[in-house]
């Protein structure tokens, strides 16, 4: 493989899921990349789809990040076997990538689609609520309650 350059060694470093990463930088520089690669790399080292748990800002940060994931698993399953070891070298993967880990990658788009509930890609927004919601008496709110989005906020101002 050709050494990267040291922004994309920086990524490939801050996408390994071993390390703590705090990740701060300007539009457009990677950073959703980052955490999609960390993802991935979270399922390579067989955490379970279940247990994995993304928070962004937006939900349209949130859906281009379980898009890019699963596009990427996605073509993992129908990539030859010169190519996926490129990917995953290219990911970051350290040791030899043998047959058991092509096939292991091959299976993580089955293991994703099919986990109850999908991908836990979320705002930290509806995180919170779904906390809330899990814990109501705890949090001081009525049992079943809903946020209020955009379009009710709006509908209740102009009827006021």
């Amino acid at each position: 493989m050709n050494r990267p350059d040291l922004a994309t060694e920086r990524q490939i470093r801050a996408a390994d899921p071993a390390a703590s990463t705090w990740l701060s930088a300007n539009a457009g520089s990677g950073k959703t990349k980052v955490l999609t690669d960390r993802v991935a790399r979270l399922l390579l080292g067989g955490t379970e789809p279940q247990k994995v748990l993304c928070l962004t800002y937006t939900k349209a940060a949130a859906s281009e990040m379980q898009n890019r994931l699963l596009k990427r698993l996605g073509a993992w399953a129908m990539l030859e076997d010169g190519a996926l070891r490129g990917e995953l070298d290219r990911l970051g993967e350290a040791g030899p990538i043998t047959d058991e880990r092509l096939a292991q990658a091959r299976r993580l788009f089955a293991q994703a689609i099919e986990t109850p509930g999908g991908l836990k890609i979320q705002t930290i927004h509806s995180f919170c609520g779904a906390l809330l919601r899990r814990f109501p008496l705890e949090a001081g709110v009525p049992h079943g309650f809903t946020e209020l989005d955009d379009r009710s906020a709006a509908l209740i101002r102009a009827e006021i």
